[in-house]
């Protein structure tokens, strides 16, 4: 996953118009994504997270998954989020566009937070547990479920000034590779 995201990073920027089509500049929205059942098919849980969408203090980019929109549609509560771009699903270079630009990213997608983290852009998820411990230990990712309050409070923090190489270079593959090498030739006979 770290070499895909960061050897894409350059292709996205360069091939990626997403900030322009939704009328962003970097570093002065957020993005938010929201499609897990724990989060969308409760109808208490997907009113609080409206609540919290409705309390996000900046620009807010929300690709809306599928079953989340048929959920907010069912429930009413689409036309709350009516002061945030909502965008359909994005292909992958464009949501690296607009992640490795946001102010920050909300998120119940545990790929989402991990992709975050690799291009150092602050991650608060919406859920109350995460499966990347690590990012929050770095302090780069703050677990706030559903609460509004408490995901004001997260992007209101600064990041830290150290981001530990959690996930490698980006190069794993080229090692990978190497390594197999060494071995087809250690195993070769003549």
């Amino acid at each position: 996953m770290a070499d895909v995201s960061l050897a894409f990073a350059s292709v996205a920027e360069e091939r990626s118009h997403a900030l322009e089509e939704h009328g962003v500049s970097p570093g002065e929205y957020l993005l938010v994504t929201a499609h897990r059942a724990g989060n969308v098919d409760d109808p208490a849980r997907l009113e609080k997270l409206v609540e919290l969408l409705e309390a996000l203090p900046a620009p807010v980019v929300f690709p809306v998954h599928p079953r989340t929109r048929a959920r907010l549609e069912a429930a009413g509560l689409l036309d709350r989020l009516s002061g945030l771009t909502l965008a359909p699903p994005l292909g992958y270079l464009d949501f690296l566009e607009l992640a490795r630009n946001a102010r920050a990213v909300l998120t119940d997608s545990g790929g989402v937070q991990k992709e975050a983290y690799l291009a150092g852009v602050p991650c608060v998820t919406l859920r109350a547990t995460t499966e990347w411990v690590e990012t929050v230990a770095a302090g780069w990712n703050v677990l706030v479920d559903l609460d509004a309050d408490a995901a004001v409070r997260a992007l209101a923090r600064t990041p830290p000034a150290e981001r530990p190489p959690l996930y490698g270079d980006g190069r794993a593959g080229e090692r990978v590779a190497a390594a197999l090498a060494r071995r087809i030739r250690g195993h070769a006979t003549v």
